[in-house]
């Protein structure tokens, strides 16, 4: 499995490749970082995050692409850019046909350290241990990308078997409601009847 990490911002969007599967060594293929200037014009910036992610797209085909979940913070600014570089991300992806999976920061922490409130540098540290790497990529939107790819390639085997359990229980479950649809008409019908000859 080759995946795409994405840690998305204006100014430094994160961008990683990893490939493997889970419970075998990993191997980054690609890291780094698609940066636009702070003074651009939104839909320039926005412009710009695309032709970087085409790019990556384009020489690593990932066969998914994972993008940090935004969530709220204090700073609504910061997490406006940041939700318009992950849609801009989706984008790129869903253009393709590619599948995207959205990951909150704490799941890719708890995937990578072990523990859902690491600090950037654990983050760090952790994926360069797992990717055998000579030191921690830099900055650290590089690392985070590669983090939400590991995070992925660990988390899909769940997610999939998650999702086959759900389609089987789906039609399970219409069948049971039309049986009990199906009782409870039968049972009107017999109490309608017992009316109609009292």
């Amino acid at each position: 499995m080759r995946v795409l990490g994405v840690d998305p911002g204006l100014t430094r969007c994160g961008v990683g490749v990893v490939e493997g599967v889970a419970g075998r060594p990993l191997t980054m293929r690609g890291v780094g970082v698609v940066r636009t200037p702070a003074d651009a014009e939104l839909g320039l910036r926005l412009v710009a995050i695309e032709q970087g992610i085409e790019q990556w797209l384009d020489e690593y085909e990932p066969e998914y692409v994972a993008v940090e979940r935004v969530f709220s913070q204090h700073n609504v600014r910061t997490v406006m850019g940041t939700a318009q570089a992950s849609a801009v991300a989706m984008l790129c992806a869903a253009r393709r046909g590619i599948p995207v999976a959205l990951h909150t920061p704490s799941e890719v922490k708890a995937a990578v350290t072990g523990n859902g409130r690491a600090d950037k540098a654990q983050v760090g540290a952790m994926v360069t241990r797992l990717l055998r790497l000579a030191e921690p990529p830099k900055p650290a939107d590089a690392a985070d990308a590669l983090a939400l790819a590991i995070c992925h390639i660990w988390r899909a085997p769940a997610q999939t078997r998650l999702q086959q359990a759900a389609a089987r229980i789906g039609p399970d479950r219409a069948v049971a409601q039309n049986r009990l649809q199906q009782a409870a008409a039968a049972h009107a019908a017999h109490q309608a009847s017992k009316g109609r000859t009292a």
